[in-house]
């Protein structure tokens, strides 16, 4: 059982269609280290604050379709992060499952509270979150996209604030924090699924 519960959460994916060609590994007990290149900096500031503060190890590189715009780079790195999320927590036996932060950016906070209930789910309150290479709408769809490949109920709120940086930083540590709380693995459940149902991971 011991080793069971110690067992490596790593998950390596790769994604490519005719929009973007993603390779991507994850390691959700790693120690915050990020090597990141989406083709969009600002999106890469966002994932490395992510792993930083989870604290969890992602290498990711991507080729996407930037002449046109970001949205299929964003989107289809949110998904595979997502699914490999989903891949590495296995049958999601041990873990806490459940976990919220709020996070200040200066002027901002904002709040993510999330279950990793395999029901994917995304209610995301992200005023005017983000820059021109990541305009609100795109922040919101990361989150919903991240949502449905990691199969996890996930609310997101600013609850305030004025620079549009400073609000989407506020929202990636908070889901950060969140989530390393959430995948973090709970020595009283002794390797048990934290469900009434016996199964989180369909």
């Amino acid at each position: 059982m011991e080793a069971e519960r110690a067992a490596p959460r790593t998950a390596a994916l790769t994604r490519t269609t005719r929009e973007t060609d993603i390779s991507l590994r994850l390691d959700l007990d790693g120690s915050g280290v990020a090597d990141v290149d989406s083709g969009v900096p600002f999106f890469d500031h966002m994932l490395d604050q992510l792993a930083r503060h989870a604290p969890l190890d992602l290498t990711l590189r991507c080729t996407g379709d930037l002449q046109v715009d970001t949205h299929h780079t964003v989107e289809d790195c949110a998904l595979l992060l997502g699914q490999a999320v989903h891949e590495a927590l296995g049958d999601r036996r041990g873990i806490r499952r459940m976990a919220d932060a709020r996070v200040p950016m200066d002027e901002t906070l904002a709040e993510v509270a999330l279950d990793l209930s395999g029901r994917p789910f995304c209610r995301a309150e992200v005023a005017e979150a983000g820059s021109a290479a990541l305009p609100p709408s795109l922040v919101a769809h990361f989150l919903e996209s991240l949502a449905t490949g990691a199969r996890l109920t996930l609310h997101v709120r600013v609850l305030y604030g004025r620079d549009g940086h400073h609000q989407a930083e506020a929202i990636f540590k908070a889901l950060a924090r969140a989530l390393g709380e959430a995948v973090a693995r709970d020595p009283r459940r002794a390797g048990a699924v934290p469900s009434t149902k016996g199964t989180l991971s369909r």
